[in-house]
């Protein structure tokens, strides 16, 4: 019977050893899997947050686009208005009538693009959403967060619907260009007006860069 006792505590304890490696095994697994999920998601708000930015400045260059495309398009009307009475020189009777209606056409869109083209400052003159944000980060003087400034505008403005998703879109892209900071207080995002002398000092470096 002693042999067998023995025979059976050496096995327990062969055992109590593989058992026990095989939990420091389990346990730095553990870790190093954490480790990654942690890096990942690190890596993860990065691309979030550059894709943000990437996406107001899309914004706002396909708005200049947009502005570029009217400004050349509307002084072509004017010219073709002009253009057809040149032309309005018939050798038949029909020919002249048929070519005088259509530059009476012509003359008669002409003024109404220019109707259009004159509207536009109109627009121009509303405030944008861009200069609502940074005119209220201005007049805080503490961290406000997005959904703070998007409260605040829809109660000043009422008329304009802002979203508080274009509202963080809109900051992103304002810290991006270094019109703004933004900082994390634990899960949560706050921004700040920056100060003007640096905002100038941002605009000049960018206005070299493009040049």
């Amino acid at each position: 019977m002693s042999e067998i006792q023995a025979h059976a505590t050496g096995l327990t304890s062969q055992y109590i050893a593989q058992v026990t490696g095989d939990l420091e095994r389990n346990v730095k697994e553990q870790e190093r899997i954490s480790a990654e999920i942690e890096a990942l998601h690190e890596q993860l708000g990065a691309l979030q947050h550059d894709h943000s930015v990437l996406v107001s400045m899309q914004e706002a260059l396909g708005g200049a686009n947009a502005v570029g495309e009217a400004d050349t398009a509307a002084p072509t009307v004017p010219r073709q208005a002009t253009a057809e009475p040149r032309q309005s020189t018939p050798k038949k009777a029909a020919a002249t009538s048929a070519k005088t209606t259509a530059s009476k056409k012509g003359a008669a869109k002409a003024p109404s693009a220019k109707a259009s083209s004159a509207k536009v400052p109109t627009t121009d003159a509303k405030p944008t959403l861009v200069n609502l944000i940074r005119g209220h980060l201005e007049q805080q003087n503490e961290p406000r967060s997005a959904i703070e400034i998007s409260a605040a505008l829809t109660q000043a403005h009422p008329d304009r619907g802002v979203k508080t998703t274009v509202v963080r879109t809109t900051l992103e892209g304002l810290v991006a260009k270094s019109q703004a900071q933004r900082t994390k207080q634990g899960s949560s995002v706050f921004y700040t007006a920056t100060a003007a002398s640096e905002t100038a000092a941002a605009e000049t470096q960018q206005e070299a860069v493009a040049g």
